[in-house]
């Protein structure tokens, strides 16, 4: 495995980088062509208009007839309608099928073209939307079709990205830039993407940009969405390139006025869209099951045409050697009038499959269609939202679901933080104000900083807050204020903070409301107001919250000058952490056990005060770990953890991430219809966990199984006997999977069309394995191990031991998989998801249905079997590309329990009886010919053949089709069990077909020869001794048989349902009325024949006796066996499967000795943030200057627009840049009254203390520039800027944490002043190859 994969990567490292970017220059990128089919060449560079629509003008007429005639139905009737048109063989006339035909390829047709409209329109709202695109020396207007790769984009804030760009500069600090990738990878939390420190530097203007000549060589156009690697070329410069550099489309520019980009990938080449995927054709399970039935079909009547023939070649000999005289009338010879008659047969019998039943099927489906649109049951009025079936052709399938795919964010969720709950020393405050009563009287107005929006209020909370008696609770609500990594800004005099993602903003708002204002914050300094005093807090070091350490820690000097740690993290690593574990600890763990419960995400908060000396003692470590070229963030790791111990918890938070209204009812409603659920998310694996606890898709008796136990079960599968005995037990044990986009990254090889990505050989900071993981995982091997080593392996595996090892480990993995009651991904990118979903359907052979609401699920949805859009809040991406529509989850459940399975029963029942009453009535044809000389001769009538299935059976099939029902709605929904008939096939499969085909043989055998049978000496009998009347007794037995039958099938019975049955048999009266008629026999004899000939025959009465014989014997035999079998089946003990005595001894005690290691309290720790914001905010990189936001308003100034007084080196970018000189802040400051050479001896002190090495571009370690060198000139300044700083090798993607141990001066007990900040070691924001 691991050589295959090295092969690969080796492969991709030598074509990756093939791509090639000029900025500015379209007429380098047009020259270059690429081959396509056959001889043509397109353009190797595509344009940024997407086309997702499957026709356009030219390819819709013969692209939809080659789809239409994949059916081979549609290729059975063109077969009959061409032998139709030889006249020698015609039995029918050509028109009778072509005119129907036509019909249906036109409904057909026309649905196909109204969907693919709605494509094109979509398609054309999205390349008409607005973007500036440089043109000349100014940005101008255009659409996002005419972007080409290479242009130049401005970008505003709440903008979509047109296309995947490369950033240049922004607006905000250091060229930062935040992104939204909710429409991309679900997760809600902002990220950040920053620009090179040179383009950085050098595009200020629109004017250099249209100058910038770079180059940028990256690899070709992929799905791999967090993976770039790429370099700029520039003035005889490289610089590197990765992902965060990168701003892909489809992300929403956020908190970020203006930036500017690149354009590396444009249209159809762009990530997101090389993970949306193709259009399939979607073919329901009846569909296919009715194309192998009519291959069968058609080979039987070729068969029974054979038969028929070598009859006629018996009985043609025969009738010549009696009748010599006649034999002028046959010209041809025996062999050429058997061929002929061969196919007369095929024509006469073809009607076995008819041409009505597919155009009724299409206005069934159309129905139930319409049906789903008008549920008011389905209509969600906030958003004057029906539910639409986009698609007509997949109702019957919804009733035979047997895997939902769903999305997390904004599928399950609605995408909001509350601050719910917390505990606080021991004590839970639960919300007074549930129903948000007192929030209309505002019971913050006490604080003039509340915003008004907290949904939390506790009387008694907030009565001890305003009584500041108790520290605990002073220090809770101070620890939200303080610990976090939140921005804040002010407009029109209200504080609006930007957070990383929407946990904090709960947190730290509530803190707001409860009178812990945070206010502002600089490099060092975290200013807040507490209960109307402003207090500044110095920040000694910000300890970063990552997936492994699962907390966040501040270190702080008060205004008082103690110092205090305050922390907050999961429960499961701040507990271990406590000084001592007392009543309050316990009282705590308790209220997390109530909350993980109600399934509210959980974080734990604990402070403590560090003395001095410990400090002192401390802070050497911590700098010598941030210098650190290798292996920094592991030696962080270990200076952090130290300083975290012997904490004092304050309590915990509970913050609930909304569920969409019904989830949980939905799901257990969907499950004990065996509709087994797979989350797939883009989001961390703890808040896919909390929320699958939340919406009841995981319990708390379920053995979740990760990556690693996932691993080790794979490795033995193959190779132990036993693991296929687990397998088997694992249906009694409630067991889910947990895994993400790397496992599956390793898994999904077959189904891949393209090399894995990349290996990085980044450091991984990965934390030991603890005893208690060591011990889980050796008990699960143990569990498979002590399972009967005696079994031999199965007959399907041993038929399986040549597949390849990749494919072995895909069908075992979906073989786990199927047995697990859940299984949530998480971290997948949207190619992932719909590979998921294609590997259950590659090994399950089962009906997938795919859910979801943003860009993201789009290839998922396409995957699937049955696509389904929510209109949420993720834009219409899904919408636009679903099958159906729908405004809620909780609508799922009666879309697939209610019409799912009633267009499923409907369908089968009208299959089942319109093959039924078509054998019955046709056969009597096959019956006919042993009597007429086996010459294809017509029994009926032909005007009762031709409106036999258009008036006389039609209306009660089209009633079963469009409105019968076993149970009503409420009783679907109350008995979802009902449902696994159709996810079985039990309603319509081979044996039910046969079934009908028996039934309507019988059916026909009766009503032909009983007849026959009463008057064997037709001469005497009378009125059956003629041909025709001989024909309408048949005729009319039939009729009346199959009438009674559908009587007997139909249970949902209505005014409109015996309308249906009335009309249909006076219509065969009226119209049989009229084609027998004299008027019409006068006009044409050979058109109406048969004059007077069902007159003729109701006249007798031994003919009416004839009739109710074979209606009676054709209807009770089978009602009498209907009976006896429904009798029988609930006398009938139900099957239980019961696990052996021996299996059960088995595996219950591994699956205890396997709980014993797992905790007895489920953590609910989920927190949405990202690692690197605190980074960011102690070297500066994020902090805005008040002269810089002055500067920002204008977006795009030129060179010309600056004050003429102001040199051109002194003047400020545009894009404010993040000036590193302590020189640099000083003139940013509106009250500094320092001295020149005040501040360079300053700067001299500070950059000797820490400075020690520079690297400049092409990675050469230098020494810093001397203190000398700093002066107070500007071109001193400037030169200052020119030299890159890093600390950062290109294998080490960790930043510096550098901050200045030295804090004299500052005034603490005095109100904040902008003073400002120590030095900092310069640094530029250095791209690296690992993602």
């Amino acid at each position: 495995m691991d050589d295959v994969h090295l092969g690969e990567d080796l492969e991709d490292k030598d074509t990756a980088f093939t791509w090639e970017v000029k900025a500015n220059n379209r007429a380098y990128h047009k020259q270059f062509r690429k081959k396509g089919f056959l001889c043509w060449r397109q353009k190797k560079y595509k344009s940024n208009a997407i086309h997702t629509a499957k026709y356009n003008f030219f390819t819709f007429l013969p692209l939809n007839l080659f789809e239409q005639f994949h059916r081979i139905s549609n290729l059975y009737f063109l077969l009959i309608i061409i032998l139709q048109g030889i006249p020698e063989i015609s039995t029918l006339p050509w028109f009778t099928l072509f005119a129907p035909l036509v019909c249906l390829l036109l409904i057909r047709a026309t649905r196909d073209l109204v969907d693919d409209i709605g494509r094109h329109r979509s398609d054309n709202i999205i390349n008409n939307r607005p973007c500036q695109i440089l043109k000349g020396k100014s940005f101008l207007w255009k659409k996002w079709k005419n972007l080409c790769v290479g242009d130049v984009v401005c970008l505003s804030k709440d903008s979509i990205v047109p296309a995947d760009l490369l950033l240049l500069a922004s607006t905000e600090p250091s060229s930062l830039c935040y992104v939204e990738t909710a429409d991309i990878d679900g997760e809600t939390n902002l990220k950040f993407r920053q620009a090179l420190m040179v383009t950085h530097r050098e595009l200020t203007s629109p004017k250099k940009m249209a100058s910038f000549q770079g180059t940028v060589t990256c690899e070709e156009p992929n799905s791999r969405m967090h993976h770039f690697v790429g370099s700029l070329e520039w003035n005889n410069r490289k610089y590197s390139l990765d992902i965060g550099n990168l701003l892909l489309r489809g992300c929403k520019i956020r908190n970020t006025d203006t930036c500017y980009g690149l354009v590396i990938y444009a249209g159809l080449d762009t990530k997101i869209m090389k993970n949306c995927g193709k259009i399939h054709m979607k073919r329901t399970k009846l569909d296919l099951l009715m194309n192998k039935l009519v291959i069968w079909v058609f080979i039987s009547l070729v068969i029974v045409s054979l038969l028929l023939t070598l009859g006629f070649a018996f009985m043609v000999k025969e009738f010549k050697g009696k009748h010599h005289y006649v034999l002028a009338l046959h010209v041809r010879t025996e062999v050429v009038e058997s061929f002929f008659i061969f196919w007369g047969f095929l024509i006469l019998l073809s009607v076995m499959v008819p041409m009505a039943m597919f155009i009724i099927a299409e206005f069934i489906y159309l129905g139930n269609s319409f049906f789903i649109n008008w549920d008011l049951n389905m209509y969600y009025e906030p958003l004057d939202m029906p539910a639409k079936a986009r698609s007509t052709s997949l109702n019957d399938q919804l009733g035979q679901v047997q895997y939902i795919f769903s999305d997390k964010t904004g599928t399950l969720t609605q995408n909001i933080m509350t601050f719910k709950k917390c505990c606080v020393n021991g004590c839970i405050y639960d919300s007074d104000d549930e129903h948000g009563i007192l929030r209309k009287r505002n019971p913050y107005a006490w604080n003039p900083f509340a915003d008004g929006k907290l949904q939390f209020y506790n009387k008694e909370l907030e009565h001890m807050v305003q009584g500041q008696q108790d520290t605990v609770v002073q220090e809770f609500w101070r620890l939200l204020a303080i610990c976090h990594t939140v921005m804040v800004h002010e407009n029109n005099n209200q504080l609006l903070y930007q957070a990383a993602s929407p946990d904090e903003e709960a947190l730290v708002t509530a803190a707001r409301n409860f009178g812990y204002v945070f206010r502002s914050r600089t490099q060092d300094t975290i200013t807040l107001v507490e209960l109307g005093e402003e207090r500044v807090y110095q920040v000694l070091a910000m300890m970063d919250f990552n997936s492994v350490r699962k907390r966040m820690s501040v270190l702080v000097r008060n205004p008082e000058g103690s110092i205090c740690l305050y922390t907050k993290g999961a429960d499961t690593v701040i507990l271990e952490r406590l000084h001592k574990k007392g009543a309050m600890e316990t009282t705590t763990e308790e209220a997390l056990a109530a909350f993980a419960e109600q399934t509210l995400r959980t974080l734990c908060l604990a402070y403590k005060k560090v003395a001095e000396e410990a400090y002192k003692q401390w802070e050497p470590e911590h700098q010598e770990a941030t210098l650190l070229l290798q292996n920094r963030a592991q030696a962080l790791h270990q200076v952090y953890n130290k300083m975290e111990q012997n904490l004092q918890l304050l309590g915990a938070t509970a913050i609930e991430d909304k569920l969409q209204d019904g989830v949980p009812e939905t799901i257990k409603c969907l499950k004990k219809g065996n509709i087994k659920m797979w989350v797939l998310t883009g989001d961390k694996p703890e808040t896919a966990v909390n929320i699958g606890f939340a919406c009841k898709l995981l319990s708390e008796n379920m053995l979740i199984l990760e990556d690693k136990n996932i691993k080790r079960l794979l490795e033995n599968y193959w190779n132990e006997s036993e693991q296929q005995r687990a397998f088997k037990m694992m249906t009694h044990h409630n067991i889910a999977l947990v895994i993400n986009g790397e496992f599956l990254d390793q898994l999904l090889l077959s189904l891949r069309k393209e090399p894995r990505a990349l290996v990085q050989n980044a450091v991984v900071d990965e934390p030991v394995m603890s005893r208690m993981d060591f011990l889980q995982a050796r008990r699960i091997s143990q569990m498979w191990r002590n399972i009967g080593s005696s079994l031999t392996q199965s007959p399907s595996a041993a038929s399986k031991i040549h597949e390849s090892p990749e494919v072995r480990r895909e069908r075992a993995f979906v073989d786990l998989a199927s047995k697990c009651q859940a299984v949530i991904c998480c971290r997948v990118t949207p190619k992932q998801k719909a590979l998921v979903v294609a590997l259950v359907k590659k090994y399950q052979q089962v009906v997938t249905l795919a859910i979801g609401d943003g860009a993201n699920d789009v290839n998922m949805i396409k995957t699937a079997d049955i696509g389904v859009g929510l209109a949420g809040q993720e834009g219409m991406q899904a919408v636009q590309n679903s099958d159906y529509v729908l405004a809620q989850f909780c609508y799922l459940q009666r879309l697939l329990l209610v019409h799912g399975r009633w267009s499923y029963m409907r369908v089968c029942k009208f299959l089942r009886y319109f093959f039924y009453k078509t054998v019955a009535s046709m056969m009597a044809q096959i019956w006919f010919s042993m009597f007429n000389g086996f010459t294809a001769q017509p029994l009926y009538e032909g005007w009762f053949l031709a409106l036999f299935n258009l008036l006389y059976s039609t209306l009660p099939v089209l009633y079963i089709g469009l409105f019968e029902q076993d149970v009503t709605a409420e009783k679907s929904l109350k008995m979802p069990e009902l449902y696994v008939a159709g996810q079985k096939d039990e309603l319509f499969n081979y044996s039910i077909f046969l079934q009908a085909i028996v039934h309507g043989m019988l059916t026909s055998l009766i009503n032909f020869f009983l007849p026959v049978l009463v008057s064997s000496d037709f001469s005497n009998f009378g009125s059956s001794s003629d041909y025709q009347s001989f024909g309408v007794l048949v005729a009319i037995s039939g009729l009346l048989s199959i009438t009674l039958e559908v009587i007997l099938v139909i249970k949902y019975w209505t005014l409109l349902c015996v309308g249906c049955i009335v009309i249909s048999l006076a219509s065969y009266v009226i119209m049989t009325s009229l084609t027998q008629s004299l008027w019409l026999f006068k006009i044409s004899p050979k058109t109406f024949p048969f004059l007077f000939a069902d007159y003729n025959v109701l006249s007798h009465p031994s003919s009416l006796l004839v009739i109710v014989l074979n209606v009676a014997l054709s209807t009770l035999p089978v009602l009498a066996l209907r009976v006896i079998h429904r009798v029988v089946s609930k006398l009938r003990p139900k099957e239980e499967e019961v696990p052996s005595e021996e299996e059960e001894v088995a595996v219950e005690p591994a699956l205890r000795h396997l709980r014993r290691g797992i905790p007895a309290r489920r953590s609910s720790y989920a927190f949405s943030h990202r690692e690197g914001y605190a980074d960011l905010i102690t070297q500066g990189t994020i902090l805005r200057k008040s002269m810089e936001d002055s500067i920002s308003k204008s977006p795009n100034p030129s060179e010309e627009d600056l004050p003429p007084q102001q040199p051109p080196q002194h003047k400020e970018s545009i894009f404010n840049p993040r000036r590193i000189s302590i020189l640099a802040k000083m003139k940013l400051q509106h009250h500094a009254k320092a001295s020149q050479e005040e501040v360079h001896t300053d700067t001299s002190f500070q950059t000797e203390k820490q400075a020690t090495l520079y690297l400049d571009p092409s990675g050469t370690l230098k020494p810093p520039s001397t203190p000398s060198a700093m002066s107070v000139s500007s071109s001193d300044d400037q030169a200052f800027h020119s030299v890159p700083s890093r600390y950062t090798l290109e294998s080490q993607p960790e930043r510096l944490d550098v901050r200045s141990s030295s804090w004299k001066g500052l005034p603490w007990k005095d109100p904040p002043s902008p003073k400002p900040s120590q030095l900092e070691v310069p640094k530029e924001q250095h791209s690296h190859t690992s993602s």
